[in-house]
């Protein structure tokens, strides 16, 4: 779970991914990724992991991003499977349930969020930023910005990295020839803190990104041994 500037939610996160995490059929360690906050979040989160050592915390030094947290945690995962939630809690670690039973055929098992509880522009600039990035990418997902995502870490830890990157982590293991599974989740209102994005983000970035990801799914490199 990445976060930045989640003081007033951090907490409430840390004990809902506790809860799952005790009741769940699989093992899990929870990393949380701090990616430069400005408030109290570290701290309020200090106060809870020290009392769960099934948990780690990676603290970055500056605000890098979205795609550099989730590198982060990729990188001090050491699980066969990385699962990936937002710190905002519109979506549920519950929800994962419904994925694992697709674990063994698919390499990406991701959600689409039925019944948006959004604002009208989020709402807006999400449908047209995932119409805009699958015309370019072909990718076949409808949901690729929905913050549940369970991933094979043979895959994850060889995404191609650029800022964005997190935008077409689905488009991205399909060129390393993986498969892709999507899944109705459900979607809650943010009940506390601030969205991080807006429409400005949502649109000209994602046509940067997509024009990025296009120059390098072209020069992409890909060979097989006869």
């Amino acid at each position: 779970m990445p976060f930045f500037n989640e003081e007033a939610v951090i907490a409430n996160c840390f004990q809902r991914l506790k809860d799952y995490s005790l009741t769940c059929e699989h093992d899990i360690h929870l990393i949380f990724v701090n990616d430069g906050s400005l408030d109290s979040s570290e701290a309020n989160l200090l106060a809870s992991i020290k009392e769960y050592p099934n948990s780690t915390l990676v603290s970055l030094d500056n605000n890098y991003g979205l795609s550099t947290a989730l590198k982060a945690g990729i990188d001090h995962a050491t699980s066969d499977w990385i699962g990936y939630i937002d710190a905002d809690l519109q979506t549920v670690p519950e929800d994962f349930d419904l994925f694992f039973p697709f674990m063994e055929d698919f390499d990406l098992v991701l959600g689409i969020r039925t019944s948006r509880n959004d604002g009208f522009i989020k709402r807006l600039s999400s449908r047209f930023a995932n119409w805009f990035r699958q015309l370019f990418t072909k990718d076949g997902v409808k949901d690729t910005g929905c913050p549940l995502k369970l991933m094979r870490r043979s895959y994850a830890e060889n995404l191609m990295l650029f800022k964005g990157m997190h935008r077409f982590i689905p488009a991205l293991i399909q060129l390393h020839g993986g498969s892709v599974k999507q899944i109705e989740v459900q979607h809650f209102p943010r009940t506390a803190g601030k969205s991080k994005f807006n429409l400005l983000n949502r649109s000209v970035g994602p046509l940067v990104d997509c024009l990025v990801f296009i120059w390098m799914r072209r020069r992409y490199i890909k060979y097989q041994l006869r």
